[in-house]
């Protein structure tokens, strides 16, 4: 006989809540600020300085960062206080999941808005990247089920590795060691995304 104590959903689907949320805000938050910024001239000013289109991007990466975390916390705790979820794993290792995870989701956007002047089409544009995000990453229910090609679809989602590290840690208190590879994926989207962005981008 196995005893314990039952894992409710609300436990199960907070994590994938909280890095949806997250999503939202890192996409939405920096792709039209950018493409705002664009179609006001600010960005053709800038031009004229020695800033980097990498160190403009690096400069809206940590602002935003700072932002979502500061964000994610606070739903964190109000989540908690209210309804009384499980933690069972390390704060400090959810902490860095979930940087990482906003870093990917940052420079992501950051890729869209490089070269978009119309805030339409980037609003389309990131619907675009959200939707399948938001139903593929195992957020509201388990890909155990699913066809083959869509879990291997979804291991292609920053979205994906958020969830799964921080439901790992939240619920079944995994360390590090379990989740390298979740942060190993999440980091290298970070770069990729981050130098795509700034390769792709114009001023103008």
């Amino acid at each position: 006989t196995v005893t314990g104590r039952e894992v409710r959903y609300v436990d199960w689907v907070l994590p994938g809540v909280l890095a949806m949320n997250m999503m939202f805000g890192c996409l939405f938050g920096v792709g039209y600020v950018i493409v705002r910024y664009r179609k006001s001239g600010m960005l053709k000013r800038l031009k004229a300085t020695p800033l980097t289109p990498l160190e403009f991007l690096s400069a809206q990466v940590t602002s935003r960062l700072w932002l979502m975390l500061v964000t994610t916390a606070i739903v964190f705790v109000g989540t908690d206080w209210f309804i009384g979820f499980r933690m069972f794993g390390s704060y400090l290792d959810l902490l860095l999941v979930f940087t990482l995870g906003a870093m990917s989701l940052i420079s992501l956007g950051m890729v869209v808005a490089a070269r978009t002047t119309s805030e339409e089409l980037a609003g389309g544009l990131l619907n675009l990247l959200s939707w399948p995000m938001m139903f593929l990453s195992g957020v509201w229910f388990s890909l155990e089920g699913v066809h083959p090609w869509l879990k291997t679809f979804a291991q292609i989602l920053p979205l994906t590795h958020i969830v799964d590290a921080s439901r790992a840690i939240m619920i079944d208190g995994a360390g590090l060691a379990t989740i390298s590879g979740h942060l190993l994926v999440l980091t290298l989207m970070s770069l990729s995304f981050m130098a795509a962005g700034a390769l792709a981008f114009r001023w103008e």
